[in-house]
């Protein structure tokens, strides 16, 4: 049997996909978890073959935690499952060692074939995700670039920014201005919203 950690955020959707993994002969949910922190602890106690992470939880995200799961139980194989088929998040998947990469659209038996394939060793990733991940190309921002985007999302003041980041309020308008020009945009909150777009923040 394939042991299965299913971390989703959603409950009715967590426990529909339980309820229809847990219908193939060769797998078994072994763990739910809601969040981060519940999926780390569940892994941790239950050391499941397959780790089957939600990007956005409410305490983080499945990215860090198939980050730790490399780290902490390197024979666990991950694979995302999101609603969010954004290209920045499909290479931060990657670079998080995650085995694989599907969006939330697809039949549970696709679901089932690729919780088995990662298993195997093959890396499952959904192709037009691949496609779009491949002409948005790198993500262009520094971290600090990232840092200043997301706090100016909402419309905050640069004071603010500038308080909520340690810094000087030249050097976040430095940041945000770069960040504009790097996303090709005409202002910050396009740019939040273009990085956002493409996974990059």
């Amino acid at each position: 049997m394939i042991r299965l950690l299913l971390a989703e955020d959603q409950g009715m959707m967590r426990g529909a996909l339980a309820l229809l993994l847990n219908l193939e002969p060769d797998i078994e949910v072994v763990a739910e978890a809601g969040t981060a922190a519940e999926a780390l602890r569940a892994a941790a106690s239950t050391r499941p073959d397959v780790a089957l992470l939600d990007i956005e939880m409410p305490d983080g995200s499945g990215l860090d935690v198939a980050a730790r799961l490399r780290d902490e139980l390197p024979d666990c194989r991950v694979l995302i499952v999101t609603t969010f088929g954004r290209p920045g998040y499909l290479r931060q998947a990657m670079e998080a060692g995650a085995a694989g990469f599907l969006v939330k659209d697809g039949p549970v038996e696709q679901l089932a074939a690729a919780v088995r394939r990662v298993l195997a060793g093959e890396r499952v990733i959904d192709p037009a995700l691949a496609a779009a991940a491949l002409s948005a190309g790198p993500n262009p921002l520094t971290d600090r670039e990232r840092d200043a985007l997301t706090a100016a999302a909402d419309g905050t003041t640069v004071a603010d920014i500038a308080v909520r980041l340690h810094l000087s309020e030249s050097t976040v308008r430095n940041y945000l201005s770069a960040a504009i020009g790097k996303t090709g945009t005409r202002n910050r909150i396009e740019a939040a919203h273009r990085a956002r777009a493409n996974g990059w923040i």
